[in-house]
């Protein structure tokens, strides 16, 4: 089971690419899609969903293309869009209903898959509740059991955390963990904490093109002795972020303690620490971009 995207591109109005010569073979497991807004995760998310058809390359479902033949795909399909919406006047169970109608499925067969689901999701002491009522992370649960009514063989969740509480963004992780199974499950996001909880594989995507297709150990590894902490004054913050690629700051009493990622040590009081996913996510961007990763010791 995979679905193999080869040497797709997708031109917007006005000249816009979308994606550019973006090639990617998807296999069971969760595969985190991580890239800044605007990177070009949604366009792919949208082909992928049979949404949209690329301006060239082909995406093969099973070796039969989906933008020919999208009904083979779509019957093992699950969605769950950035924007998924309710109707807030419907109960859980009878939006489930209705969603299990459009998408064809045998009324008895979808009641009994319906509770298996709330079940599954957490939702079946509030099942009867109008859904205007849920709280955000409630309806991303509502969501990904609509996306799961047809037991899809890939399933698709775009910015599923978006807005989420951190309690809300543990659950959901948890849960997309626990349906990984023998499925794919592509998590499309911007935020490295929630690949880095969830994902087997990772690809990192910049400006519609690849940048990495790695397992998190890779990554890691890329910047393993590239990664420092040291404490600058705040009047010097401004400064040092210019020379330096900066993943995170801290503020203390004894000054702003700053991870930066560099080839070298960026001062003399640096101290060289493990690497983390985030430190990794931005070494490979910049590079993309063309930033130099500096090699300058700065006194502070």
């Amino acid at each position: 089971m995979e679905v193999i995207v080869n040497n797709v591109s997708k031109m917007y109005r006005g000249g816009v690419w979308g994606l550019r010569d973006f090639s990617l073979t998807l296999k069971t497991g969760i595969l985190g899609l991580l890239g800044p807004n605007g990177a070009g995760k949604t366009t792919l998310m949208n082909i992928l969903a049979t949404i949209t058809s690329p301006t060239r390359g082909t995406v093969k479902w099973k070796g039969i293309d989906i933008a020919r033949n999208p009904d083979e795909l779509r019957q093992v399909l699950g969605y769950l869009p950035q924007d998924f919406g309710v109707y807030p006047n419907l109960t859980a169970i009878e939006f489930l209903q209705y969603m299990a109608a459009i998408k064809g499925l045998n009324s008895k067969m979808a009641r009994k898959r319906i509770y298996e689901l709330l079940a599954l999701v957490d939702l079946t002491h509030v099942s009867h509740r109008p859904l205007g009522g849920y709280s955000g992370g409630m309806k991303q649960r509502v969501g990904i059991a609509q996306a799961l009514l047809n037991d899809p063989q890939l399933l698709i969740v775009d910015e599923p955390t978006v807005g989420l509480d951190p309690e809300g963004r543990i659950q959901f992780r948890n849960l997309l963990s626990d349906l990984s199974g023998e499925r794919i499950i592509i998590l499309s996001t911007h935020i490295v904490s929630d690949v880095e909880a969830a994902a087997t594989e990772i690809v990192l995507i910049n400006k519609g093109q690849l940048v990495r297709h790695a397992v998190p150990e890779e990554l890691l590894r890329m910047v393993d002795g590239k990664v420092w902490e040291c404490v600058v004054s705040s009047e010097d913050l401004t400064t040092f972020r210019q020379h330096h690629l900066i993943s995170t700051t801290m503020r203390r009493g004894d000054g702003v303690h700053v991870r930066v990622v560099a080839n070298g040590a960026p001062s003399d009081k640096a101290q060289s620490v493990a690497p983390a996913l985030e430190d990794a996510y931005l070494y490979c961007i910049s590079s993309a971009n063309g930033a130099s990763i500096s090699n300058e010791i700065k006194e502070v």
